[in-house]
C-alpha cells in the first residue's frame, strides 16, 4: 500500500499553496492530507504535524515546502514516517535553528521586505508575527505566478511567529529516514544555496534542481509530483 502523502506548507502561505500538486496526486489515486500548520513555533508546529501523522493508519511520506521543511525535519521522527521530501525547504541539523542555518549565507531578497507585527498571547508578553510586504510579495515570494493570483496570495498571507526562527530542532529525521529534495534555483525567498547546503549535509538520496521560483509547487506542479511519486517508488 502506498504511503499517505502529508503536504506541509510553509510561512506566509496555507494548505492551498499545494493545490495544483494535491489535485494531481489525488488524480493518481494516492491518499493525501494537507493540514493547516499553525505557524506559531517550530516545536509547536512540529508537534502538531506529528500528531496528525501519528493518527494516520499506515506509512506516511512527509513533504515540506520552505519553513515546512524545518517542520518535517522534526515531525518526521514519528515511527510511521517512511520518508521526507523537501521542496525548496530547510533541512535543519539537530540543534540548529532557522536563523542559524540562514545566517551562514547571504540574505535573499526576502530579508529587506519583512514586516513585524505584535500579536497578543495569553498570560505572557506579546508575540511577533512576520509577514511579507504586500507590494513586494509578488516578486519576492510569488514570482512566476499569475499576477492576479499573486495579488490574492499577498493579501491572504498566513504569518509566521518570529519565535519559529530561533527555536532549535531537537531532532533531524533525515538521519534515520530516507529523504529527497527539490532546489528552486530561481528562489528569491530562500537563498538557493541554503537549500543546496542543507540537502548535501543531510545526504539526500536525490536532489532535483528546477529553474523555478519559491512557489515551485504552483509554477511546476508536474515536476514536484514526479519527485514525490519517484520517492514512493523508491521506498517500495
Amino acid at each position: 500500500m502506498p504511503p499517505t502523502i502529508v503536504l506541509v506548507h510553509g510561512a506566509f502561505a496555507d494548505a492551498a499553496s499545494f493545490a495544483p500538486v494535491t489535485r494531481r496526486l489525488l488524480d493518481e489515486g494516492l491518499t493525501v492530507r494537507v493540514p493547516a500548520v499553525p505557524n506559531r513555533s517550530l516545536l509547536g508546529d512540529a508537534a502538531y504535524i506529528r500528531s496528525v501523522v501519528e493518527q494516520i493508519e499506515g506509512p506516511v511520506l512527509l513533504v515540506g515546502h520552505s519553513y515546512g521543511g524545518a517542520v518535517i525535519t522534526v515531525a518526521g521522527a514519528a515511527d510511521n514516517v517512511v520518508g521526507l521530501v523537501y521542496v525548496a525547504g530547510y533541512a535543519l541539523e539537530e540543534g540548529e535553528s532557522l536563523g542559524e542555518l540562514q545566517g551562514g549565507f547571504p540574505d535573499s531578497d526576502l530579508a529587506a521586505h519583512l514586516v513585524y507585527t505584535p500579536f497578543p498571547t495569553e498570560g505572557s508578553d506579546p508575540g511577533t508575527d512576520v509577514t511579507v510586504e504586500i507590494d513586494a510579495f509578488p516578486s519576492v515570494f510569488a514570482a512566476g505566478i499569475d499576477a492576479g493570483e499573486a495579488e490574492v496570495l499577498a493579501v491572504s498571507q498566513r504569518p509566521l511567529a518570529a519565535l519559529a526562527f530561533s527555536e532549535a530542532a531537537p531532532v533531524a529525521a533525515w538521519k534515520s529516514k530516507p529523504a529527497w529534495g527539490i532546489v528552486s534555483a530561481a528562489d528569491h525567498t530562500i537563498n538557493p544555496d541554503v537549500e543546496r547546503f542543507g540537502y548535501q549535509r543531510a545526504g539526500l538520496r536525490s536532489v532535483v534542481e528546477i529553474d523555478a521560483p519559491h512557489l515551485v509547487m504552483r509554477s511546476h506542479p508536474h515536476q514536484v509530483v514526479k519527485t514525490i511519486t519517484d520517492a514512493i517508488a523508491e521506498i517500495g
